[in-house]
C-alpha cells in the first residue's frame, strides 16, 4: 500500500472490502477523516489497519480450513 497525493494505492480488494459490523472497514475510517490532512501517525495507523485486515482475512481462510475436520476423532 502507498499514499500517493491526496490518495492510497496498493490496498488489496479484499481488504477494501472487507466489513465488519455492516461497516467496510477502510472505507468508513478513510470517510470519518473527510476533509482533514492526514498526519503521518495517521497514514501509519490506517497502513496498520490494513495489514491486520490482511492477517484476519487469512486467520479466517485457516479456520474454515479446519473446520471440516470438526470434530476431531
Amino acid at each position: 500500500m502507498n499514499k500517493i497525493g491526496d490518495k492510497f494505492t496498493g490496498v488489496p480488494e479484499e481488504v477494501w472490502n472487507f466489513y465488519v459490523g455492516g461497516y467496510q472497514v477502510c472505507q468508513k475510517w478513510l470517510k470519518d477523516r473527510k476533509g482533514r490532512t492526514l498526519t503521518y501517525d495517521d497514514i501509519q495507523h490506517y497502513q496498520r489497519i490494513v495489514v491486520a485486515l490482511q492477517e484476519t482475512i487469512e486467520l479466517m481462510a485457516k479456520i474454515d480450513a479446519v473446520i471440516p475436520a470438526w470434530p476431531i476423532q
